[in-house]
């Protein structure tokens, strides 16, 4: 019964890989207002379908339930007509964006006369893999869409019930908008064996973005013939140099360890240099301890606040996501600078000093996405960054690094004008 399951799987996704597949390529030559006018229609069948909706919705938070899922995580499955209405107001806001579609990158004319234009085009199809909060099922097809990709999508089987809605009125849309059958696809199954299958279909699938924790990610990795961008996870520091504002850093390390700890923009690390530690230690031990959070400090962070835990090796790597900090001592900007390369995950970091060479060095020498001079890392983030909208963060070089947004959905190709020219 197993084998014939998976002969049906195989057979299936071949198919919405190759439907998928024919309607990216009459994507790639749609109007920016007949993508436009989609998302407004995707905005418009969302509330339309609101009751519908949450009637599908209600069914995934009642098993969430019986399976004894968290708070937080019922919490995120969860959709009313509010959220739904603000699922609509992201579509409609993201239609106002400029396309980032037929931009000329760059442009010569060669001697013998040749134009060479580079012009901004979109990747494909994109497969999404990620996991619970169903309102990624409309983010990510309306930016896949909205950049002229075709995107085969993969929820968690928590939402299921809810992503096929959700599915079933963006398939309306795109119908009503002229758009190519194909256009966006949902798995239907939460057997994983179709995740499987679909990291093959290298054949018709240009690019794998998985959304969620890091086994998800290292799984999909694993098991991908498509390239993936990802993320593992964020582990970011701040470092407090020498010479600088402590009422300011006090802000910004509350505000990027305490807002949302439970996301992968927050710090889980504190370096501090050890001219300012008398100063710096005490007045962060409270203020951080204030807000809950619990302290593992390593011998030197130890000595200036013996109640605080003492950290471990696994501590300098590790991602918390939960209100828990590991701080240090250094002796200088380059043992930081060091530290932060060898423990982190390239993802968000930020230097607290009012020195602007410590703070240049620091920002050319850290390996991360994102690096920040005196400000949080919680403005990684694609709607902070001024995209509209993010896909995800990528801590990968290629080809796309950091929040991604319509413009990461996007590659290039050439345009060469000529007039009868010939290579001799």
């Amino acid at each position: 019964m197993k084998s014939e399951n998976r002969k049906m799987l195989v057979s299936t996704l071949a198919q919405m890989g190759e439907m998928a597949k024919m309607a990216s390529y009459e994507l790639a030559a749609s109007s920016a207002d007949d993508r436009n006018s989609c998302l407004s229609n995707m905005a418009d069948t969302l509330v339309k379908e609101s009751a519908y909706i949450e009637t599908e919705n209600k069914k995934d938070v009642a098993d969430a339930r019986k399976k004894g899922l968290s708070k937080a995580m019922v919490d995120r499955l969860m959709l009313d007509s509010g959220r739904i209405r603000e699922m609509a107001d992201t579509l409609r806001a993201m239609a106002k964006l400029d396309d980032p579609l037929g931009k000329t990158l760059s442009s010569c004319i060669r001697p013998n006369g040749l134009r060479i234009d580079k012009v901004s085009v979109p990747i494909g199809v994109i497969g999404i893999v990620y996991e619970a909060r169903p309102n990624v099922t409309v983010d990510a097809a309306a930016l896949c869409l909205k950049a002229g990709n075709a995107v085969l999508l993969r929820g968690g089987s928590e939402a299921i019930n809810t992503n096929i809605a959700l599915a079933h009125c963006i398939n309306r849309a795109c119908t009503a908008s002229g758009l190519p059958h194909g256009t966006v696809q949902l798995l239907p199954w939460t057997d994983r064996q179709a995740v499987e299958i679909l990291l093959g279909l290298d054949q018709y699938i240009d690019l794998i973005i998985p959304r969620g924790g890091e086994s998800l990610i290292r799984t999909v990795v694993e098991l991908s013939r498509i390239p993936v961008i990802k993320h593992y996870k964020g582990v970011c520091h701040a470092y407090i140099d020498s010479e600088c504002d402590l009422g300011m850093a006090e802000r910004i390390v509350v505000n990027a360890k305490c807002q949302r700890p439970g996301v992968c923009n927050a710090i889980e690390k504190i370096l501090i240099h050890k001219a300012i530690a008398r100063r710096a230690v005490p007045r962060l031990a409270k203020a951080l301890e204030g807000e809950g959070v619990e302290i593992r400090g390593d011998s030197s962070f130890r000595k200036l606040h013996p109640k605080c835990k003492p950290a471990s090796e696994s501590d300098w790597s590790e991602e918390y996501l939960d209100l828990i900090i590991a701080a240090k001592i250094v002796p200088d900007l380059a043992s930081a600078i060091e530290h932060i390369n060898r423990y982190g995950s390239h993802h968000s970091e930020t230097i607290v000093t009012g020195v602007a060479e410590n703070a240049e060095q620091f920002l050319n020498k850290v390996d991360s996405a994102a690096v920040y001079w005196n400000a949080s890392t919680r403005f990684t983030d694609g709607g902070q960054f001024g995209m509209g909208a993010e896909i995800g963060i990528s801590t990968d070089k290629l080809h796309a690094r950091g929040p991604m947004g319509l413009t990461e959905l996007t590659t290039y190709k050439y345009r060469i004008y000529g007039s009868g020219q010939c290579r001799e």
